[in-house]
């Protein structure tokens, strides 16, 4: 994983209280079928990206093909903080 898929894993075992350990999740694992996230865990999420990575992720880019895994958040936290796209490790 690249440090904002790893700062996004830590987010979710820190603010999300997710079972899983970081060092067990995957990129491409979903976040609501693998993680359990529900509607308030997506928000929380996104605050959370927000506040860390110091970007606004607007109602339009708040989908779910944008917070289907933490490779696809990732993507779009790079995408907003102007660097390319996250390419597959």
């Amino acid at each position: 994983m690249n440090d904002i898929e790893r700062a996004i894993g830590s987010m979710l075992v820190t603010d999300l209280f997710v079972e899983i350990p970081e060092d067990r999740m995957n990129p491409e694992d979903r976040l609501r079928d693998h993680f359990g996230l529900d509607s308030l865990g997506f928000v929380e999420l996104r605050v959370q990206c927000e506040n860390t990575f110091g970007i606004t992720i607007s109602d339009a880019e708040f989908t779910p093909e944008n917070f289907t895994s933490i490779r696809s958040v990732a993507a779009l936290v790079g995408t907003l903080q102007g660097r390319p796209k996250v390419s597959a490790d």
